[in-house]
């Protein structure tokens, strides 16, 4: 795995885990699926939230599960599709409620990476997915990998929002010191949910408000 591209923090920290054996097995299964052509997102793209956000910006992370499984779909952003894609109902739900809490239409496209640039960290649980298989690489060894890299935000920075969408992003409120961060909390935005809270949460209000509160620069959503 190649980490030219990441902020040095970014880098010195995915070293770490790159050297430990459950990452041989991920970097095996990773070039196996890229050479037949079933990796999403592509190889290039696995680690793009980490290239759009440099560690000393960071000040939101949003959790999401693994990448969309469509034919070039995934674009390495949790959530995120290209512009060329139709809007997932998900990220359709995301909008809405952007809408309804801040009373605008949301200022992103659909590739979310304006988001990402202003230091939002778009990151799924698992980084990689096999074409057309949900969650196929869910046991891989993938959530090791975040799972440190959040117990490194939540050590090394002060002040971040964690907004944990359904119950599979809420089990990593353990890894999240509350005392120096803000963690917000909701069903997740898939249609199946969106109606059970995700809908009325307000996080995007939220969030702005405690960046505002603690003289960080707010998030055009």
């Amino acid at each position: 795995m190649n980490t030219k591209k990441l902020h040095r923090e970014w880098a010195f920290i995915f070293e770490k885990e790159f050297s430990k054996n459950y990452f041989q097995k991920i970097n095996s299964e990773v070039k196996n699926c890229s050479s037949n052509k079933l990796l999403c997102p592509k190889r290039e793209n696995i680690f793009k939230a980490f290239e759009k956000t440099n560690f000393p910006d960071l000040k939101i992370v949003i959790l999401g599960q693994d990448p969309y499984h469509g034919k070039n779909q995934a674009n390495g952003l949790a959530f995120a599709v290209n512009k060329n894609h139709k809007t997932p109902p998900s990220l359709r739900n995301i909008f809405a409620e952007i809408k309804n809490d801040l009373n605008y239409n949301p200022q992103t496209k659909k590739n979310l990476e304006s988001w990402a640039n202003q230091g939002v960290l778009l990151l799924n649980s698992s980084l990689t997915v096999r074409l057309g298989l949900a969650n196929s690489h869910g046991n891989l060894g993938w959530d090791l990998f975040t799972n440190n890299i959040l117990k490194e935000i939540s050590l090394l920075k002060n002040k971040v929002v964690f907004i944990l969408w359904g119950n599979y992003a809420q089990k990593k409120e353990v890894l999240i010191d509350f005392k120096k961060h803000l963690i917000l909390k909701a069903p997740h935005p898939s249609p199946l949910s969106a109606y059970r809270g995700f809908f009325g949460c307000g996080h995007f209000s939220k969030a702005n408000e405690f960046l505002k509160s603690n003289h960080l620069k707010e998030i055009i959503w």
